[in-house]
């Protein structure tokens, strides 16, 4: 409402003051304005981060993704990313072959399921990587 007040003596038009005021329920929204406004406010507190604690639980949803690809043997480093709908895992090449690569990514898949609550789905992507390095003198 003090928004709306402040929109009022700056001589905003009254679709634009109404829908400041109508954007909290303090007032029933009358306009599209109004609506729309709600609508881009709800997305907004909807994304995680938007509030201080979500924050803590998007960083603890994170981190947890990343424990459980930790706790595998050959796992070199995870990276939760996506805003945890992917881990991405390194492995040590000399200790996770090809084959090893794949059953790791349904192991780590399937412990997810088993222990962890998350929305929609996570992708888990294994990646072994070697290089031959020489030089020419």
């Amino acid at each position: 409402m003090i928004g709306a007040d402040i929109a009022r003596r700056l001589g905003r038009s009254s679709k634009i003051v109404h829908a400041i005021a109508a954007h909290h329920n303090e007032e029933e929204p009358q306009t599209i304005e109004a609506f729309i406004v709600q609508t881009a406010d709800a997305i907004s507190g909807a994304r995680p981060g938007a509030r201080r604690e979500m924050v803590e639980t998007y960083i603890k949803r994170l981190e947890a993704l990343e424990g459980v690809a930790n706790s595998f043997e050959g796992v070199e480093k995870s990276f939760a990313i996506q805003a945890g709908r992917e881990v991405r895992i390194l492995v040590q090449p000399n200790a996770v072959n090809d084959a090893g690569a794949t059953r790791l990514a349904q192991d780590v898949v399937k412990k997810i399921e088993e222990t962890l609550e998350y929305p929609g789905q996570i992708k888990v992507t294994v990646i072994r990587e070697t290089r031959a390095v020489d030089y020419a003198r």
